[in-house]
């Protein structure tokens, strides 16, 4: 790839990593980019989760670094959906586009739907989630990792309603653990796509460096601004992915 093929997606990141963060949705920038200057669609799907990988890297670190960790449950959440990650991304390197943006959007609206009835505006708990709710939330897990794996695309508005609405944690922790255990499959995914594609590392790597950037900036944005922010960005990425996919695709 030419230089300011590089820099441009370096720039894209920026702006998908800080969207992953807050809400979700910045894979409907990075990997269309990446389609625009030739980029087959496999490879673009297996080569954007470098960029993944790098924004969670520095996201987590950034909420550790400003005390908003809760280990234990990342990481049982994490493992469940490994699991359904590692079975997305075989079925992933098979995908066709047919219908791939109408579902997607479908699950956006239906996201939407949740987030915006029953509950939404009750307090929710600083701490962890209601014993009852956790192990529901960990099997939804384990849907939300195959989705992660086989495309990753919107999988931020898929974790955010399982985090929040079921398991009734408040959005800054449910960022929190959204960027975690993304931290966590992202890289099972990425050797399973390399294992079978010829990724473009060089490409990945100048995307990620704007997405960690963003991911920092994200993650500050998060914790700075609190949960009504979270959530007006939220609606807004939704509506907007939502009508691009069914009309401007």
């Amino acid at each position: 790839m030419e230089f300011w093929q590089i820099g441009l997606l370096a720039l894209v990141g920026i702006v998908a990593g800080w969207l992953n963060v807050i809400a979700g949705g910045g894979s409907l920038l990075t990997v269309p980019i990446m389609l625009f200057i030739g980029i087959p669609g496999a490879v673009a799907n297996g080569t954007n989760r470098v960029a993944i990988l790098a924004q969670n890297v520095v996201a987590v670190g950034t909420f550790f670094q400003r005390g908003v960790s809760d280990v234990r449950l990342s990481l049982s959440l994490a493992a469940a959906a490994a699991v359904g990650a590692i079975a997305g991304a075989h079925v992933g390197l098979q995908l066709t586009d047919v219908w791939f943006n109408r579902i997607l959007a479908a699950v956006m609206v239906v996201v939407m739907i949740i987030m915006a009835t029953d509950g939404l505006h009750k307090h929710r708990q600083a701490g962890g989630a209601h014993p009852q709710r956790l192990l529901l939330g960990h099997i939804l897990m384990v849907g939300a990792g195959f989705w992660g794996g086989l495309m990753h695309i919107g999988v931020g508005f898929i974790l955010m309603p399982i985090l929040h609405r079921v398991m009734g944690l408040n959005l800054v922790l449910t960022n929190m653990h959204k960027v975690f255990v993304v931290l966590v499959y992202i890289p099972i995914t990425l050797w399973v796509f390399a294992a079978h594609l010829e990724l473009l590392w060089w490409t990945g790597l100048g995307l990620g460096i704007g997405n960690a950037l963003g991911g920092w900036l994200g993650a500050k944005t998060v914790i700075n601004q609190g949960e009504a922010w979270i959530r007006r960005i939220m609606f807004a990425a939704l509506s907007v992915f939502i009508v691009k996919l069914l009309f401007f695709s």
